[in-house]
């Protein structure tokens, strides 16, 4: 069995401010073994149930929060940022039995985690097909675009909750939840367990019941915060401006969308 992992930093266990997701930071180091943890229990727990071939993707920032010295030798880690549109998914293909997310969350525009954003923070919000689009949504549709069932995520209980929306028959795991600038945390040990269990009973089920369908036309639409970079990305091409502050783009070619939302929210 052959699996992809994609891994953020914001829905570990404990992480609450954006200081601690910045490596320049003193206290980003404990957040970033944290992520390492996650992903390792993850790692392990697919193992143990038959994957011999894991890819995970260190997927926040500038790529290189993930100690690649913890992984064990069935993992290849892609560290550093390629350039190219996938982003958190490069290193994806047609030759995947699955995806995993670990360490994501709540989406720009959503209130109920206080670190919520997609992709960077230049967006209020960002509609795909009417609804928030987060980089799970984002990144569900990159692999299914592939024809790869998305079958576990962990994270804040909102972008868990939003997880199972758009994949009714994915496992998640909740490290925390939040209300206001605040967040419940889980300790991390129930969390790193959480992982282990949800991913084991991911690869249990029929993976066809992860399958998305790809919409047949996709709506993308960025509100910014601020209406002169609206104003600037409205001429990249097929964006156009809806209002002072939101630009939009429609098309039925998934590898548009990707590659629009790679350049004008950052």
């Amino acid at each position: 069995m052959k699996l992809f992992i994609s891994a953020d930093i914001e829905g570990c266990a404990g992480l609450v401010l954006p200081a601690e997701t910045h490596k320049q930071e003193s206290i980003y180091r404990p957040f970033a073994e944290e992520m390492t943890k996650e992903v390792l229990a993850a790692c392990e727990a697919a193992h143990e149930m038959g994957a011999d071939e894991i890819v995970v993707k260190d997927g926040h920032g500038d790529a290189t929060n993930i100690d690649p010295f913890q992984m064990p030798e069935y993992v290849t880690l892609i560290r550093g940022k390629s350039g190219h549109p996938y982003n958190m998914m490069w290193g994806i293909d047609d030759s995947f039995d699955g995806v995993i997310f670990i360490g994501y969350h709540a989406p720009a525009g959503d209130p109920r985690f206080p670190v919520s954003h997609t992709s960077t923070g230049n967006s209020l919000y960002i509609r795909l097909n009417g609804k928030y689009m987060s980089e799970f949504m984002l990144n569900a549709y990159t692999a299914a675009s592939h024809g790869v069932p998305v079958l576990f995520l962990s994270g804040d209980e909102a972008i868990c909750s939003l997880a199972g929306e758009l994949v009714p028959g994915i496992e998640t795991a909740a490290s925390k939840w939040g209300e206001g600038a605040a967040v419940v945390c889980r300790p991390k040990s129930a969390v790193i367990q959480q992982i282990r269990c949800g991913i084991k009973k991911a690869l249990r089920k029929d993976f066809s019941a992860c399958r998305i369908n790809m919409p047949e036309r996709f709506v993308y639409e960025v509100t910014f915060k601020d209406w002169k970079r609206a104003y600037q990305m409205s001429f990249y091409p097929g964006m156009k401006p809806v209002d002072t502050f939101t630009d939009r783009l429609e098309t039925e070619n998934w590898m548009d969308v990707v590659t629009a939302h790679s350049f004008v929210v950052y």
